[in-house]
C-alpha cells in the first residue's frame, strides 16, 4: 500500500516538474529580457573561461620555453636552443599522436560556430567544443604559430549554444545565442566589446538585427567587464607616444591592396601544404612532428613567429628595426602560420593576421621613408592599418578590424585611413578569391558555405517531409481503353505508370488520356506509350534547392518520390506548386524575424 501511494505521489511530482520546466522554458521563448539576462550572465562566464584559458598558455609557454615571469613568447630572444629545438618536433609527436587516438574514435569531425549557425541552426556540442579547446591549448603550448581565438569562440558558442537548447529557443533566437558566445568571448580576448560583438555579425551571424544585437552586445560587455575586473584587461598592444595625422590617403589604399596579396598567400599556404603533405602520403599523426622540427628551424633564425604573436606585435610597434629583418620575420612568419595549419595543429589566423598585418605595415613604411623621407611620422598608423587590412583579408571581417584598431588605440583621428585600407583589401580579396580563411576551408570539404547565413533550413526541407503519399499510379502495360475506365477525368491531373515490379515508370496526364483523338486506338495504346520524364524523380533527402531544380530540368508540374536510388519504388509524390508555397513561407518567416516582426 504504502509503495502504491510512494510511486502515485512520485508520479506527481515528476508531471509538476516537467511542467514547471515546460512553463519557464515557453517564458524564455517568449520573453526576450529573459534571453539578454540569460546572455549577460553567461557573457560573464566566457569572460572567466577566455581569461583562464589565457593564464594557461602563458603557464605552459613560460614552462615550456623557460621563460621569466610576464614574458609573452613571440616577444622573447633569447629562448634556451636545447628547448627550442625540442619542444615544438617533441610536442609535435606528442599532439600526433593525440589526434591519432581521437581519429580512431572518430572524435576529429568538430563543427565550428560559423558551421552550426549555417547549417545546424545554432546547435553546437559542448563536449566537441571542449575536446578542440584542449587541442588548441595543446597546439600553442608547443609553439604552434597560431592563435588561441579558435577555442576562445568555439568554448563561448559551446556554453551559449547549449543554454539556448536547454531554453529550447527558437531557430534565430538560438542562432543569435550562438553568435553572443563567440563574440562575448573574442570581445573579453581582445579587450575590445566593439570588435567583439562585429566579429559576431560579420563572421558568425553573418547578418544583423536590432533582436540579436542587445544580447549580442550585452554578453560582449559582460565579459569584457568580467576580465576587466579580473586584471586581465590588458589590451592587445599599447602605443606609446602620440599618432600623427594621416597625411596621404592614397597610400592607404595601396596598403590595402599589398594587404589583400598577403592574406590570399597566407590563406593558399596553410592549404597548400596540407595538400604536399596528403600528396606524399605522410601518416597523419606525424605531420605535426614534421611540422613542429620546421618550426625549430624557423625560430632559431627568427624566435618571433612562434605563437601568436602579441607580444612580437608590441615589440615591433614600439621599435621598429631595419628593412632587411622585417621582410625575413614577415615571411617567416606566413610560413610558421601555414606550416602551423597545414600540419594539422589546431588554432586560428586571427591573432596571426594581426601580426603578419603590423610587419607589413612596418614594411611599407620603411620602403616609403626610403623614397619619401617625410612619410617617417607615419611608421605607427600604416602599421595599424595594415594590421586590420591584413586581418580583413583573412578573416573576412573588416567592421571587427576597425573596431579592433580605434578601441585599442584610442584614437579617432586614424579612422579613415585604417577604414580605407580595410575597405580597399576586403574588397580585393572578395573580387579575386572570394574567401575569407574560414569560408575557404569550407570550399575545400566541399561545403557550400559563403558565410554564416541561414541555409540550414534549406536541407531540412527534403521531399520526404513536402511529399504526398496520396498518389495513384497504375501499370505500364494496361490499355488505354482499360484505364480511362478505371481514371475518370476530373478525378486526377496526374498519376504514375509502374513496372510489374513496382519501379517508376513515368508521369501520364490524365487530360491527355481523355482526349477524343485517343477514342479509335484505345485498345491500341497502352500506359506505358502515354508516359512522360521516365527519368526525372525525386530522392526523400533531397532538399528543397535540388526539388526546384529538378522541376525546371524537367519541365514538370509534379515529381514522383522514389525509395532511394536503387530502389525506384514509388512512395509519395511532389508538386511545384507546394514547393514554391512552402520555399516563400520560409523567406517570409525570416525576413520577418530580421525585420522584428515575430
Amino acid at each position: 500500500m504504502y509503495l502504491r501511494v510512494g510511486r502515485r505521489w512520485g508520479k506527481r511530482l515528476s508531471r509538476a516538474v516537467r511542467y514547471r520546466e515546460r512553463n519557464l522554458q515557453r517564458f524564455a521563448r517568449s520573453q526576450e529580457l529573459v534571453r539578454i539576462a540569460v546572455a549577460v550572465v553567461a557573457g560573464a562566464l566566457v569572460g572567466v573561461a577566455t581569461a583562464g584559458m589565457s593564464a594557461v598558455v602563458n603557464y605552459l609557454h613560460a614552462l615550456s620555453f623557460d621563460l621569466p615571469d610576464g614574458a609573452h613568447l613571440s616577444a622573447y630572444l633569447s629562448i634556451n636552443p636545447v628547448r627550442l629545438a625540442l619542444i615544438p618536433a617533441l610536442g609535435g609527436l606528442a599532439f600526433g599522436a593525440l589526434l591519432w587516438h581521437l581519429k580512431k574514435r572518430n572524435l576529429t569531425d568538430i563543427v565550428d560556430p560559423v558551421e552550426a549557425n549555417a547549417l545546424y541552426g545554432g546547435r553546437l556540442s559542448l563536449r566537441d567544443s571542449t575536446r578542440l579547446t584542449g587541442l588548441t591549448l595543446a597546439s600553442n603550448a608547443c609553439g604552434a604559430s597560431v592563435g588561441m581565438e579558435a577555442a576562445y569562440s568555439q568554448f563561448g558558442a559551446g556554453i551559449f549554444s547549449t543554454l539556448g537548447s536547454a531554453m529550447k529557443l527558437r531557430r534565430e533566437d538560438q542562432r543569435s545565442m550562438l553568435t553572443a558566445g563567440a563574440a562575448a568571448a573574442i570581445a573579453a580576448a581582445f579587450n575590445a566589446p566593439l570588435a567583439g560583438a562585429f566579429y559576431g555579425f560579420e563572421l558568425v551571424h553573418s547578418s544583423y538585427s536590432y533582436r540579436t544585437f542587445t544580447p549580442v552586445l550585452a554578453a560582449c560587455l559582460s565579459s569584457v567587464f568580467v576580465v576587466k575586473y579580473l586584471g586581465y584587461e590588458a589590451p592587445v598592444f599599447v602605443l606609446n607616444g602620440a599618432v600623427e595625422t594621416v597625411a596621404s590617403y592614397s597610400l592607404f589604399a595601396i596598403l590595402g591592396i599589398v594587404a589583400a596579396l598577403v592574406g590570399i598567400t597566407a590563406m593558399r599556404s596553410a592549404t597548400t601544404i596540407e595538400g604536399w603533405l596528403t600528396g606524399a602520403g605522410v601518416p597523419g599523426w606525424s605531420r605535426p612532428a614534421i611540422g613542429g622540427i620546421a618550426l625549430s628551424v624557423l625560430a632559431f633564425g627568427c624566435p618571433q613567429i612562434l605563437g601568436a604573436g602579441h607580444g612580437a606585435m608590441q615589440l615591433h610597434l614600439d621599435k621598429i628595426p631595419a628593412t632587411a629583418p622585417l621582410i625575413v620575420i614577415l615571411v617567416c612568419k606566413i610560413i610558421a602560420a601555414a606550416l602551423s595549419l597545414g600540419a594539422g595543429f589546431k588554432g586560428g589566423l586571427f591573432s596571426s593576421s594581426l601580426f603578419i598585418g603590423v610587419l607589413l605595415g612596418a614594411v611599407f613604411s620603411q620602403v616609403l621613408v626610403l623614397a619619401v623621407p617625410s612619410m617617417a611620422d607615419q611608421k605607427t598608423v600604416l602599421m595599424l592599418a595594415g594590421m586590420a587590412a591584413t586581418g580583413a583579408a583573412i578573416v573576412g571581417t573588416p567592421l571587427t578590424m576597425v573596431f579592433l584598431v580605434l578601441e585599442t588605440s584610442d584614437n579617432l583621428d586614424i579612422a579613415f585611413a585604417t577604414v580605407l585600407s580595410v575597405l580597399v583589401a576586403s574588397t580585393f580579396v572578395r573580387l579575386t578569391f572570394g574567401y575569407s580563411f574560414s569560408t575557404w576551408r569550407f570550399h575545400l570539404r566541399g561545403l557550400p558555405l559563403h558565410g554564416a547565413q541561414d541555409i540550414g533550413w534549406v536541407s531540412a526541407l527534403t521531399a520526404g517531409r513536402l511529399m504526398r503519399s496520396d498518389f495513384t499510379s497504375v501499370p505500364l502495360e494496361m490499355s488505354l481503353g482499360a484505364l480511362r475506365q478505371r481514371i475518370p477525368l476530373g478525378s486526377r491531373k496526374w498519376i504514375f505508370g509502374v513496372t510489374k515490379d513496382g519501379r517508376y515508370g513515368g508521369i501520364i496526364d490524365v487530360a491527355a488520356v481523355h482526349d477524343p483523338e485517343h477514342t479509335e486506338i484505345e485498345q491500341v495504346v497502352i500506359a506505358a506509350d502515354m508516359t512522360t520524364t521516365e527519368n526525372c524523380y525525386v530522392l526523400p533527402y533531397e532538399s528543397i534547392s535540388t526539388i526546384l531544380k529538378k522541376f525546371e530540368a524537367c519541365e514538370s508540374e509534379i515529381l514522383a518520390v522514389v525509395q532511394s536510388q536503387d530502389c525506384h519504388k514509388i512512395i509519395g509524390s511532389v508538386s511545384e506548386a507546394f514547393c514554391l508555397k512552402r520555399y516563400s513561407q520560409e523567406l517570409e518567416q525570416r525576413r520577418s524575424y530580421d525585420l522584428g516582426m515575430k
